[in-house]
Formats: structure tokens, C-alpha cells, sequence
């Protein structure tokens, strides 16, 4: 697989911490926005949110969406491929 995206990443050199917070309340919440703010100029945001999506990634920032929100993204998605209804028939 080419990882060749994460060369053009916005995070590139930043400080992981910020990316993978302990916790979401209180100071938590200060690092997660920074995470978020970074990953909202960065030129390779949808790579790294399929990345992230694609491989389960349980934890930290990926393409600018924290854990719960990825989470709230493939439901649907995991609602279909148990029902029977994915992969979609053309």
C-alpha cells in the first residue's frame, strides 16, 4: 500500500501528544482542537481519515475526527455489511 500522503501531512514534525490526548474533558479538550485545527489545513486530510477509517484506528485525531466521531462515521456503514445489504449489487 503507498503511504506516500503522510510525506505531505500538515502533522509532520508536530508533537504526537496532541494527536493521541489522554481523555476527552478538560485539558484534553485544549489538545484535541489543536489536533483539529492543524488537520483542518492539511492538504492530505481525506487520505488520513480513509487511513484511519480503513484500519480501525481505535485511537487519537486522524484526518480531524476524534475516535467517537469515526466511530458515529462507520455505523451506518457496519449497519449495512451486517444486514446484508454491502457490498452493493450493480
Amino acid at each position: 500500500m503507498n503511504y506516500e500522503w503522510r510525506d505531505r501531512a500538515a502533522c509532520r514534525g508536530a508533537e504526537t501528544d496532541v494527536f493521541f490526548p489522554d481523555g476527552t474533558t478538560g485539558p484534553a479538550l485544549r489538545d484535541i482542537e489543536r489536533a483539529k485545527r492543524i488537520c483542518r489545513g492539511c492538504p492530505v486530510r481525506a487520505w488520513c481519515l480513509d487511513w484511519a477509517l480503513d484500519h480501525g484506528a481505535a485511537f487519537g485525531i486522524w484526518g480531524g475526527f476524534t475516535e467517537d466521531e469515526r466511530r458515529a462515521m462507520r455505523a451506518p456503514l457496519d449497519q449495512r455489511r451486517l444486514s446484508g445489504a454491502w457490498p452493493p449489487v450493480a
